[in-house]
């Protein structure tokens, strides 16, 4: 089953947030988009490029109203030391949230049982709760938080927009379709 348009069920997690230890449970998630970002373990090669990426765009996620949350397998006392030790990492200005009862990563589909780690997932959730976006796929391969910012608006357009899709490579400010009879075999 999907987890497409369900509403993130209930958790209590720990995170590394601004030089702070803070909770984040799934209300933490109301009232904002937020974007949650898992990867396998702290302290790997590909992670911190993503958390870098993430960084750098950072402002364009706060822009659109949306929290970003890195969640790995490990602890938040490892993102801590993460934090301080990689200048990658160090960059990060959201929660880096420690799963390491996999609570998280068995409620989003992405643990990976026989090696106590996390796929890369991507999950974009709405303000209600509700995931609207998710890509998961193997470790060797780094996402682009770009396409994540581009599929976030374009989420929020469709949320603000009912009745309109966005079609293939749409960026936000360009044009969008009213799904139709007419449009059937025209496009």
């Amino acid at each position: 089953m999907s987890l497409i348009n369900t509403q993130v069920q209930p958790f209590k997690v720990n995170a590394f947030h601004n030089g702070k230890f803070i909770e984040v449970t799934e209300q933490s998630l109301q009232g904002k988009w937020s974007v949650l970002i898992f990867m396998p373990a702290a302290f790997t090669f590909n992670c911190p490029t993503e958390i870098e990426d993430a960084a750098n765009n950072y402002a364009e996620f706060q822009k659109a109203g949306a929290e970003v949350y890195i969640v790995t397998t490990d602890t938040h006392f490892s993102h801590k030391v993460w934090h301080e030790t990689s200048p990658a990492v160090g960059k990060a200005q959201f929660p880096l949230i420690g799963d390491p009862t996999h609570q998280l990563t068995n409620a989003f589909g992405v643990h990976i049982a026989e090696e106590g780690l996390a796929l890369r997932g991507t999950f974009i959730i709405n303000p209600e709760g509700v995931i609207k976006t998710l890509e998961i796929h193997s470790n060797e391969i780094a996402r682009d938080v770009g396409e994540t910012l581009r599929k976030l608006k374009a989420a929020q357009y469709t949320a603000a927009h009912p009745g309109e899709v966005c079609p293939a490579k749409w960026k936000e400010g360009e044009k969008t379709l009213a799904p139709s009879l007419d449009l059937v075999g025209k496009i």
